[in-house]
C-alpha cells in the first residue's frame, strides 16, 4: 500500500457530475497517469495486497450496517405511512397485503440488523474471515434494495417523492450493490469459501 499525495504529476481526480445515486457527496474517478513515488509514500507494513484488501475488508464491514441504515429509513416510512394513510375509510396498514409486506419487510431488517451485531462481534474477537463479511455485504445491500422497493409500493405515488426518503435510498442502494465488490465478485468469494475451489480467472 502507498499514498498518494493529491498534487503528484499525473494524478488526477475528475468529478462525476449528472449522477442519479450518491448525490450529497462527491464522487470521483481516480486517475494515475505515469504516477512516481518517493519511497517514503509506501505505508510501512503495508507489503503486497494485504494492506488495501485489509482496507477494502472494513469499508464493506460499514456497508452491511449502512445498507441496514437505510432499509430501517425506508421501512419506518412506510409503517408510518401505512399507519396514517387512509384508503375506503380506514388506514392502509390495515388491509392484509399491507400487513404481509410489512411483516415481510421487518423479518429481513431484523435478520440483517441481527447479521450485522454477529459479525461486529466476530470482528471484536479477531475471527472474522473475509469471506463472511462478503456473506454480509451481498445479503444485507439485496435485501435492503428489496425493502425500499416493497417500501415505495406501500406510499404508492407518493413513493417516489421528495418528501419520502425511500427513492433516495434506493438509488443509492443501487451503487452501493456494485462499490467495494460487485454482486458476482462477492459471489465468487462465497462460492470458494463453500467449495474449496477457485473460480476466479
Amino acid at each position: 500500500g502507498f499514498v498518494v499525495p493529491t498534487g503528484t504529476p499525473g494524478f488526477s481526480a475528475p468529478e462525476i457530475h449528472h449522477k442519479w445515486s450518491l448525490r450529497a457527496s462527491v464522487t470521483s474517478e481516480l486517475v494515475m497517469d505515469g504516477v512516481r513515488l518517493p519511497a517514503d509514500a509506501v505505508l510501512p507494513d503495508a507489503r503486497g495486497l494485504r494492506g488495501p484488501l485489509s482496507c477494502l475488508s472494513h469499508a464493506r464491514y460499514g456497508i452491511v450496517w449502512g445498507a441496514m441504515g437505510a432499509a430501517r429509513a425506508s421501512f419506518e416510512s412506510a409503517l408510518d405511512y401505512a399507519r396514517t394513510r387512509e384508503q375506503f375509510g380506514r388506514p392502509i396498514g390495515g388491509f392484509q397485503l399491507t400487513q404481509a409486506k410489512l411483516a415481510d419487510m421487518a423479518l429481513e431488517l431484523h435478520k440483517g440488523i441481527l447479521l450485522a451485531h454477529h459479525l461486529g462481534s466476530r470482528m471484536d474477537a479477531g475471527r472474522l474471515r473475509p469471506e463472511q463479511v462478503s456473506f454480509g455485504k451481498l445479503n444485507n445491500v439485496r435485501e435492503a434494495i428489496e425493502i425500499c422497493r416493497t417500501s415505495r409500493t406501500i406510499l404508492g405515488a407518493n413513493g417516489i417523492s421528495l418528501e419520502y426518503p425511500v427513492m433516495r435510498h434506493a438509488t443509492n442502494l443501487e451503487s452501493v450493490l456494485t462499490y467495494e465488490g460487485t454482486v458476482e465478485m462477492h459471489q465468487l468469494v462465497l462460492g470458494k469459501a463453500l467449495t474449496g475451489l477457485d473460480a476466479f480467472r
